[in-house]
């Protein structure tokens, strides 16, 4: 069931994506200095859709930060979603039967490793399909324009067990995009599909939905060949979640408030 709610890269792409010897498909523990500044996100404004928790420990990162802490049993921090090569990531949500979402804006996770909490990321694409992209048909968005707005910290680091507390390698950044023109879809269950671009050396990466002590976290899935196919990301050996928001509003609310206006 869903959940609602780098790194010097070797060059070597023809790696899974759980290996350490891998480069551009998933970003494996290494260490980079940093340098910390730049704005802190506060957070979705008009929440429609929480894939699933951007963190697992609260308040345990450098100055008090939240983590996403990679568990013992994992070997890939992030997965690869760079326009430099086209790659892409793809997860699905649902809207509830008798519903009608009116999505304004998304939200989602990225880092470059090395950045520090100042955002090097400044392009996002995303496209929503009405089934899994390797079937589906394009409904909303566009795969190829970049709908980037800002991106800021999220106030989270990416981390491994022994990194905890001291490791500022991969501060995880909220990018959003306020569309210009809203998705207005139904009832149904759809894919999104999401892209970055940014400019530091690595990545940008994309880090999964983190539940403490819980391996599987979702069905997310990656292109490394511009999306025309898809296959599942694992970490170790179970699935992951991506990071994502949708804000905005419902029909109905929308609808309500007109009828209420329209009284005075």
């Amino acid at each position: 069931m869903k959940y609602f709610i780098l790194a010097t890269i070797l060059l070597a792409s023809f790696a899974v994506a759980n290996n350490a010897s891998e480069g551009l498909r998933a970003e494996v523990p290494n260490d980079f200095a940093v340098v910390q500044g730049g704005p802190v996100w506060d957070g979705p404004k008009a929440l429609l859709f929480d894939n699933g928790p951007w963190w697992n420990s609260a308040g345990t990162g450098v100055g008090g930060a939240d983590e996403s802490i990679l568990q013992s049993w994992g070997t890939t921090y992030g997965y690869g979603f760079q326009l430099a090569y086209d790659y892409r990531m793809a997860d699905d949500f649902e809207i509830p039967a008798g519903e009608e979402w009116i999505i304004e804006s998304v939200t989602f996770s990225g880092y470059q490793t090395g950045s520090g909490t100042t955002p090097s990321i400044n392009g996002m694409f995303m496209a929503v399909y009405d089934d899994n992209p390797n079937t589906g048909t394009l409904i909303a968005g566009d795969p190829y324009a970049n709908v980037f707005t800002s991106a800021e910290w999220s106030g989270i680091y990416r981390v491994n067990e022994s990194g905890t507390g001291t490791n500022t390698d991969r501060p995880i950044m909220a990018c959003t995009a306020v569309l210009s023109s809203s998705w207005v879809l139904p009832a149904g269950t759809y894919w999104i599909t999401i892209q970055a671009d940014g400019t530091g050396s690595s990545g940008p990466w994309h880090p999964p939905v983190v539940i403490w002590d819980q391996q599987f976290t979702g069905n997310g899935m990656q292109s490394l060949d511009g999306g025309v196919s898809y296959t599942p990301i694992v970490n170790g050996t179970e699935g992951q979640g991506l990071t994502f928001l949708l804000d905005g509003s419902l029909a109905l609310e929308q609808a309500t408030w007109g009828s209420i206006k329209s009284i005075f």
